[in-house]
């Protein structure tokens, strides 16, 4: 599960970077002003996702546990929804194309049966 590992981390440096990003280079050049707002959302679920993957990884290495199939189905389900939901709201916030807000939810369904998948393992 070390692609975990590198894979979390990864994500926890890209949301840092981009979140500062946002907030300096990006102030003046969003599509429109509230798009500020959508452009740090997306680097809270991309940072929170992160840590996600981090945690799985560290659960994977545990040897009760082992890296289970639902662990690493989480771990990309988790990818993915950063692709999907953080994503399109970079995009968006860029751009101002509001088809994209369409695909913002498909990320978040990720997400959420990723977590599941957590649950599930645990009990």
């Amino acid at each position: 599960m070390n692609n975990f590992l590198i894979l979390g981390a990864l994500l926890a440096f890209l949301g840092v970077a981009l979140g500062a990003f946002g907030a300096h280079a990006l102030k003046d050049k969003f599509a429109e002003p509230r798009y500020a707002q959508n452009w740090n959302t997306a680097v809270q679920y991309q940072m929170y996702h992160g840590l996600g993957i981090l945690l799985i990884a560290i659960l994977s290495m545990d040897s009760l546990l082992g890296a289970t199939s639902l662990l690493r189905w989480a771990g990309y389900l988790m990818f993915v929804g950063v692709l999907f939901f953080s994503g399109s709201l970079y995009v968006l916030s860029i751009t101002g194309i509001k088809k994209l807000g369409a695909i913002t939810p498909i990320g978040g369904v990720f997400f959420l049966v990723a977590w599941i998948f957590i649950i599930i393992e645990a009990l």
